[in-house]
């Protein structure tokens, strides 16, 4: 997608991309590895969940009998994008921790399907405790810049008028799959080599404007849905 000199500097842009510039600067100032460069991205995966919760309640709905079915759309969102984003953390830390092996699980004893949520929390608490300090200043960075987005675009220009919850539920997971087979591919390979910072910055630098170009496509869909 091309983006235009108007794109770049648009506001929720303008706090997507100082969000991703921390990474950056961790790569060029503070020896920071593919490892926390991985783990990084997986928790946007936190994030993004996090705020399309927030998208499906405050969706709009043609009668206020219709916010009922939120109540079975919300938390069956987040036990299955929960399980699916703690599996995917799981693996990325088998596959890039030093240790070579998941996270300790803990106990797994929630009722039914609220397993899958008790694993994410694992997995996240065990996350942030082997990332250092600035690391969990870039994550607060990117949920900063995403709640920048969902209040300017989707509370202040409408956008939550003509969403619906229904398709909200699988809108995460096209931007997080495209956006991690390229991370992973890109961990791995700098990984393979010894984590050498020009590759790194590449990498960083390509997931930013990924970032940007699915970030305008999916707001730009949005007004237009609007004016249909």
């Amino acid at each position: 997608m091309k983006l235009s000199k108007k794109d770049w500097l648009d506001i929720p842009v303008v706090a997507l991309l100082a969000a991703n510039a921390i990474p950056l600067f961790g790569v060029l100032f503070l020896d920071w590895d593919a490892f926390y460069i991985v783990l990084l991205y997986w928790t946007e995966n936190l994030v993004i969940g996090f705020y399309n919760v927030l998208k499906m309640v405050f969706a709009a709905v043609p009668h206020p009998v219709a916010h009922l079915g939120k109540l079975f759309l919300v938390p069956f969102f987040i036990v299955h994008y929960g399980g699916f984003t703690a599996v995917h953390g799981f693996f990325v830390l088998a596959l890039f921790h030093d240790e070579g092996q998941g996270p300790p699980m803990g106990g797994m004893d929630w009722p039914c399907f609220l397993v899958f949520v008790q694993m994410l929390f694992n997995v996240a608490k065990y996350m942030y405790s082997v990332i250092p300090l600035q690391v969990r200043f870039a994550v607060l960075a990117l949920f900063i810049s995403h709640g920048v987005s969902f209040v300017q675009n989707y509370l202040l220009k409408g956008e939550y008028a003509t969403a619906r919850p229904e398709k909200l539920m699988g809108s995460p997971y096209g931007r997080v799959v495209v956006m991690h087979i390229a991370i992973l591919a890109g961990g791995f390979l700098t990984m393979a080599i010894g984590s050498p910072a020009p590759l790194l910055v590449v990498l960083v630098v390509l997931k930013t404007v990924l970032d940007v170009s699915l970030h305008n496509r999916e707001h730009k869909k949005a007004k237009t849905n609007a004016h249909a």
